[in-house]
Order: structure tokens, then sequence, then C-alpha cells
């Protein structure tokens, strides 16, 4: 991706033409517009997936605009379902692409406004230009992770995804038991509990029960294979220099923390400072201050679910096993005696500064303040 920047931060001067494209991707068919901007850009329907015809838009597009010798040609879509799969296709073959966060473009505020899939790449091909002529606010490019890098992330993704169906098989047996006012207890003997049910529930519903408790089964193998093999990973890990054993080397974090952290913010994204840092877990505040209308509207949100929740959680952690250390003395003066409410809001602020410290610690091998380190 810094490549793909700094291409696009070359002076005018140093390029003979450039095309602008930008790509509205569906699931049957792509919208593609592109253009010099000196004209009004052509509009372009490519079946989904079909990138080489990509190609053909392009040609066609440089001999309507009169286009010879070396042209640069700036793309753009939004991520999505598609990934980046098209982003790296694209650059092979000598497309300057970026990949745009949606929730970032900017849009008509009416209540009532057209919207299709022409009007949005046409809208696309707009920002595009703005953007390569230096507006680089008018929204936010993703950092593309490669291949070996996104792959990383699947385990811990998938083994979320199973916890939350398994919470739904184990919410909907017991639902189904209580039907017919059958509590069951949510623990490892929910099987038993179930087999023991036979003749006093009514025949459909009991097989019913069985066929969920079929699939119930068939998720726990999973999640047990897949912790299986994300031990055996973090093990091999410990034994080199990444992030993964540099966070492990602190007291209160664990596997699954360090896992979350080193493969979804610390392996492969780069910030510039600790406010790109929060913006990308959605730890930043969100204050509302219009003319005399004042408030706070919490943390925005924005970034990366997955780390939000594991980041409160090992900041409870931090304060029980790093009590010494500073963040954990700044959150018991400024928010442990102000009760249960103030502690809730507190935490966040304390997650907020732990992702800062660690962010240092993992780039720049700066202990946080007062914080303990396992023995070796």
């Amino acid at each position: 991706m810094a490549m793909t920047r700094q291409a696009l931060e070359v002076n005018d001067t140093d390029v003979t033409a450039r095309l602008y494209m930008a790509l509205e991707l569906s699931d049957g068919k792509w919208k593609v517009a592109i253009g010099d901007e000196r004209r009004a850009p052509s509009q372009h329907t490519v079946s989904a997936g079909e990138a080489p015809a990509l190609l053909q838009v392009i040609e066609r597009a440089k001999k309507r605009c009169g286009l010879s010798g070396t042209v640069q040609v700036v793309s753009c879509y939004e991520a999505g379902r598609d990934g980046f799969w098209l982003h790296r296709w694209l650059v092979e073959h000598g497309v300057e692409n970026l990949v745009v966060d949606s929730s970032s473009i900017e849009v008509n505020r009416r209540q009532r406004r057209a919207k299709s899939d022409r009007l949005d790449a046409a809208k696309l091909y707009e920002m595009l230009g703005r953007y390569v002529r230096g507006e680089k606010r008018v929204w936010q490019v993703v950092r593309v992770p490669t291949v070996q890098e996104e792959d990383a992330r699947r385990p811990h993704r998938e083994l979320e995804r199973l916890r939350r169906e398994r919470n739904a098989h184990l919410n909907r047996i017991c639902s189904l038991a209580l039907l017919h006012n059958e509590r069951l207890n949510r623990g490892r003997a929910l099987q038993a509990q179930v087999e023991a049910l036979e003749g006093r529930l009514p025949a459909a519903l009991w097989t019913e029960l069985q066929r969920e408790c079929e699939r119930l089964r068939v998720v726990e193998r999973q999640m047990r294979e897949l912790e299986a093999a994300t031990e055996a990973q973090a093990q091999a890990l410990l034994k080199g220099h990444s992030p993964f054993a540099a966070l492990m080397r602190l007291r209160s974090i664990g596997i699954k923390s360090a896992w979350v952290l080193a493969h979804e913010l610390f392996s492969w994204r780069r910030f510039n400072n600790r406010r790109d840092l929060a913006g990308c877990v959605g730890l930043t505040p969100t204050p509302y201050n219009s003319g005399s209308s004042t408030r706070e509207q919490g943390i925005s949100k924005s970034g990366n679910r997955r780390l939000r929740a594991p980041l409160v959680e090992l900041s409870w952690l931090w304060l029980r096993h790093q009590p010494q250390s500073a963040l954990s003395s700044w959150f018991q003066e400024r928010f442990a005696g102000g009760g249960k409410r103030m502690r809730r809001i507190g935490i966040v602020a304390m997650a907020r500064r732990l992702l800062v410290a660690l962010w240092r610690y993992v780039q720049d091998g700066v202990v946080p303040a007062g914080a303990r380190v396992k023995a070796a």
C-alpha cells in the first residue's frame, strides 16, 4: 500500500497522462466509471468477477481520450465482500488501486436521494480525482494486508463465529425444552439431560432436540480442533521475535488476547500517531457541540469491532495483575472512588491508554511504566 500511495504522489509533470477508474462492485455486475477528468467519464458494465474485462475497458478509455505513451491508471473501489483479491490483481497489472472504507465516503444528507450503482460509480470517480489532487481527507484508505497476513486472521475469526453458533444451539435447546417446563442446565451434562427427556416430551419435539444436540456436538468438535491448532501455532510463535511473543511477555496478557491483538492490529498495520491507533479500534470520543447543544455521544465504534471487547476485558485484567503500573494508578486515582458507573466509563479510557502503551511496547520496545514482565 505504501508503494501505491507513493506512486499517487508523483507530480503531474512526471506523468504523460492519467486515467481515473472507479468500480462499484456487486454480486452480478460491476459498474465502471473511467475517464481523464477533461471530459465526462464513460460508464461501462462488467460481469462480476471478470477482472480481465477491466483491461479492455482501460484500452477503450485510452482510445476515447486520445491517450498514448505512458498512461498511469488510478482506480478505487469500496472495501466489502469481494475482499482484496481485486486490489492485488489490479496492482499486478500496473494499476494504482485504492481500497476505500465505505463508511468514510460522504453522502447526500437529503431524506430522499437518488441512488444506483451508476450514480455511486460516478461519485467514486469524482472523489478519486479529488483525492489524487491532494484532498487526502476526502475518504479513508484501507491498509491492504498481504495474503499471508490476511490468512493469519482466519483461525480466531472462525473461532469467534463458532462460539456464536454454539450459543445459538444452546439457547435453542433450552428454549425448546422450556416449552414443556423442562429447565435444562447449560453445562457439560446437557446431552445427558436431553436424553433423559425421552418419553416426557412429544416425539417430534424430542427428535428436534436430538438433531439440535447433534449440530451442537459438531460445532464443539470443530472448536476443540481449532483451539488445538491455534495453541500449536502460538507455541511456535513464542520461540521467535514477533508482536505475539512480545505481548506474551507482559503479565495479565494471555494467549487469546495476544493472538487477537497481534494478528488484527500489530503484525501488519502501521500508525502515524496514537490518534490513528485509537481511531482504527473505534475508541475515540465523539462529542456533539453545535451552538448551545453540547453532549458526549460515547466512543465512535467505527474501527475494528473484534478489538474493542478484548481490550476492555484486558484492561480489567491489567488492573488486577499490574496494580503497580502507572496505568492502574491513574485509573484508581481517577475512577475507583466514583461508583460502578464511573468505573464502567473509566475502563474505556483505560483501554484506550493501554492500547497506546502496548503499541509503543511492540513498536519501540518501551515497557509500560511500572509494568511487570513474566519470568523467562
